[in-house]
């Protein structure tokens, strides 16, 4: 039973740091955003506008593969629960897991929370663009 929990406790490490670098890339999206708003304040950079687009369609692919990974995690550790402890051998191989309960890229990058928080980010693009494009 020790071996299993101590698997277990391997694979909730992993979910964690996948949460952990999803939160971050959020805050450095945001930032950078607003960053590049800010250098576009006076009309002489208007172009920094186009610009933040890079940042935040880079961050929303890369939070969406972090979520990808935590949600192969999630199956990995799914299946471990359900594992005979004689039969643990401590893979954190994924692979055979993908596409398992939305377990694939363009699900976890495209999905209803990914899309309210990175759509709201390119949508505030969108508007100060037009704001300062009048």
């Amino acid at each position: 039973m020790e071996r299993k929990l101590k698997y277990l406790e391997m694979i909730q490490g992993v979910i964690n740091r996948m949460g952990q670098c999803s939160f971050l890339l959020k805050g450095w999206s945001v930032v950078l955003v607003s960053a590049l708003f800010a250098l576009a304040a006076n009309k002489t950079n208007i172009l920094f506008i186009y610009l933040a687009y890079f940042p935040a369609i880079a961050f929303w692919m890369l939070d969406g593969y972090y979520l990808y990974q935590e949600r192969l995690f999630r199956n990995l550790y799914d299946k471990a629960r359900d594992m005979d402890t004689d039969k643990i051998d401590f893979s954190m191989d994924t692979r055979p897991l993908r596409g398992i309960n939305k377990a694939t890229w363009q699900e976890a990058t495209f999905s209803k929370t990914m899309l309210i928080f990175h759509g709201t980010v390119i949508f505030t693009i969108l508007v100060i663009m037009a704001v300062c494009l009048i």
